[in-house]
């Protein structure tokens, strides 16, 4: 098992290598001492292809999420969750293009994922995952998950430190015992908040505590509007890179996390 006091974690790529080259040199510079990368590197964004190099230089140690398992083993959908149809039909579009332009050596990477990681991160136990640790689509929102069910994931799991993304809004909760559960956000895609910038987490453990930064990336945003409209991606992609509101995906949101995003 890995051993670690200080870790960077990033979620939900969906082939934004811009963001996360930025964020990758930005964890190098900190000092962390390991990257994670917690699944679904491609959906939404241009260039699949262009995620795979940056992760394997910087050493990130991935887990799988449901879009790298259906790209993986060329499912016929993207498993991401979604249960409205213009939700659905924007992500068959995000998720045939990825398909086609991500190479047969990244589909085997990708297949080859764990679902899950362990890590002792200082005295704790840590398990890093996709949407759950029983579920990889599984959307765990601050507004309708309880600290109850959390300490139940903890006590099924044997773990100190849950540690997950998918639902591409960063949160965190302190639970019993000195527990906790984070979710990082994702590098994808704004936060639905009017702001152009992403996120990743760094994770530390100290003597008495679990420390947790969320770290805002900026990146040349501009640059990824014009190259999904150069790769014919949907304009109402674009709009959200451009202007940081979501403009699909939003029927799956709670009322509370849909309220904070109203403009």
């Amino acid at each position: 098992m890995t051993e670690s006091s200080r870790i960077a974690c990033l979620g939900g790529v969906y082939n934004n290598y811009l963001a996360l080259e930025a964020a990758l040199s930005d964890a190098r510079r900190r000092g962390v001492d390991e990257i994670y990368c917690l699944g679904d590197m491609g959906a939404f964004g241009p260039h699949p292809d262009r995620v795979f190099p940056l992760l394997h230089d910087a050493n990130v140690l991935c887990v799988q999420g449901n879009y790298d398992d259906s790209i993986g083993n060329q499912l016929d959908d993207c498993q991401c969750g979604y249960t409205d149809p213009r939700d659905n039909y924007f992500a068959q579009i995000s998720y045939d293009y990825t398909l086609r332009n991500t190479s047969d050596d990244n589909r085997r990477f990708l297949r080859n994922l764990p679902q899950q990681r362990r890590l002792r991160l200082g005295d704790l136990d840590a398990l890093l995952f996709h949407g759950s640790p029983r579920r990889v689509n599984e959307f765990l929102w601050s507004s309708t998950t309880s600290t109850a069910f959390l300490n139940s994931l903890a006590d099924t799991c044997q773990a100190d430190v849950l540690v997950g993304t998918h639902t591409g809004i960063k949160w965190r909760r302190k639970l019993s015992r000195d527990r906790h559960f984070v979710n990082v956000g994702c590098l994808g895609r704004p936060e639905n908040d009017g702001r152009t910038n992403v996120w990743y987490a760094l994770i530390a453990a100290n003597a008495v505590d679990v420390e947790v930064e969320f770290v805002p990336v900026e990146y040349d945003h501009q640059r990824l509007a014009r190259e999904m409209s150069e790769e014919q991606l949907p304009d109402e992609f674009i709009a959200t890179v451009l202007t940081g509101w979501w403009t699909t995906c939003l029927e799956i949101l709670p009322a509370k996390e849909r309220q904070a995003g109203v403009r």
